[in-house]
């Protein structure tokens, strides 16, 4: 049967050719491209056997009928095209960007202060009281040279107000030294009775932020106080002394006293600062 097929196949490809080569019927196009379908082999003779070029046999057939021939690729396939939404991966995507790097934020936790030495002393420029009642002035003065400012005890007796009476409180301290220092960094804290820990307290922690910053404290004293030697300190009316130091995290200042050339200055705990200080104030 095979051979059957195959025989009239070649008979009716030998009629086309040699026949009726312009004219070929829509059958005899759908036999060939069935018989190129099949692999079968077209022939010049009987005896000859050829292979076939079914590509030109479907354009001739398809030229016949007024078609454009098809390319060789899509006569024996047609490949289905993915569309552009399946065919891209995430990573190729023109909308797929890689994530923004985040920012780093700036660092805006407050940076602590740095702890201040146990003890410190201030290089200051002594001088005593010129007169009984210039204590004001020279405790002023004497504060200003720890601080590298010199100033001459009659040129500060003017500002803060002194008379033979004496100088009248702390507020003219504090005002008088804010005139002298650059940024007004002083403060005037009253003890307007006994002194409390809480006052106590706030007496050392001014003193070591005022001496670690490199200024003298001026202190109203009145009454009397024992320094760490024994010394015994007794000023009735009233004094102004200086404090130029500290140790033990400020437990302990140094008294620079103008009252006495021979005993220029001494140490006493703040406690009993504090206590001396009583009804009075001081200039940190």
């Amino acid at each position: 049967m095979e051979d059957f097929v195959k025989h009239h196949l070649k008979r009716q490809l030998r009629r086309i050719v040699t026949e009726r080569p312009y004219q070929i019927i829509a059958g005899s196009a759908a036999a060939l491209v069935l018989a190129a379908g099949a692999g079968t082999v077209a022939t010049a003779g009987d005896d000859a056997p050829v292979q076939e070029n079914t590509a030109a046999v479907a354009d001739l057939g398809a030229a016949r009928l007024g078609e454009q021939p098809a390319s060789r690729s899509e006569a024996r396939i047609a490949v289905p095209q993915a569309s552009p939404s399946a065919s891209a991966s995430p990573s190729t995507s023109p909308s797929a960007s890689p994530p923004a790097k985040a920012a780093a934020d700036p660092d805006t936790t407050p940076k602590a202060k740095p702890k201040p030495p146990s003890s410190k002393s201030l290089d200051y420029d002594y001088q005593a009281q010129i007169n009984y009642f210039y204590c004001g002035p020279a405790a002023v003065r004497n504060a200003l040279s720890a601080a590298g400012i010199e100033r001459s005890q009659d040129a500060l007796a003017g500002p803060l107000g002194t008379t033979e009476m004496g100088t009248n409180s702390a507020e003219d301290t504090t005002r008088v030294l804010n005139q002298q220092v650059k940024g007004n960094p002083y403060r005037t804290r009253m003890i307007p009775g006994s002194a409390t820990p809480a006052q106590m307290d706030r007496l050392q922690a001014d003193v070591v932020e005022a001496i670690s910053n490199g200024r003298g404290v001026v202190a109203n004293v009145a009454g009397t106080a024992t320094d760490t030697n024994g010394g015994w300190h007794s000023f009735p009316g009233g004094h102004y002394v200086a404090v130029v130091g500290y140790k033990d995290d400020g437990r302990t200042v140094r008294i620079a006293d103008s009252a006495d050339p021979s005993l220029p200055s001494y140490w006493i705990t703040t406690i009993d600062l504090a206590h001396w200080i009583a009804s009075r104030g001081y200039s940190a």
